[in-house]
């Protein structure tokens, strides 16, 4: 698991010269900051870290990652709302109380809006299932949202 989380950041990191570059930061089912990188005009690719007090429970500290495609849904923007979708693989450790490492595959649907020029503001849900394996062991189906910045930095 861990090769290929490490192998799809290395397909991330590289991409064209004209890509823009942004990062951010967002919290919501956990607090993450990331770096996202444009594949081309309408689909970008998101690399997260993620750090969380697991359910509320704060005796339980998970650190993960995740990467996520992101693809606009519309060509041109509603009203400033730019919709979005895509899919992600998450994968975390849970310290704590009780011990053990997730995995979390699943989609996702946002909505940002720019601000400014750099800056840009998004909302988004996701789902999928929720692998856990460890001292506390489940399978579940797992849903998450959020809210974040995301600010450009280079073109």
């Amino acid at each position: 698991m861990k090769k290929m989380f490490l192998s799809l950041l290395a397909l991330g990191a590289v991409s064209s010269a004209s890509a823009a570059t942004s990062v951010g930061g967002s919290i919501g089912s956990g607090g993450s900051l990331f770096l996202q990188r444009d594949v081309d005009a309408v689909s970008a690719t998101r690399y997260s870290l993620d750090l969380d007090a697991t359910n509320f429970d704060f005796n339980n500290l998970g650190l993960g990652g995740t990467v996520d495609y992101l693809r606009r849904a519309t060509p041109g923007s509603l009203g400033g709302l730019n919709p979005y979708y895509g899919l992600g693989l998450g994968a975390g450790v849970s310290l704590g109380g009780t011990n053990s490492v997730s995995v979390y595959p699943h989609v996702l649907g946002g909505l940002s809006y720019n601000v400014t020029a750099p800056l840009s503001v998004f909302g988004e849900l996701n789902a999928g299932p929720s692998i856990r394996v460890g001292s506390a062991s489940s399978v579940y189906f797992g849903i998450g949202a959020r809210i974040g910045v995301n600010y450009v930095i280079g073109n």
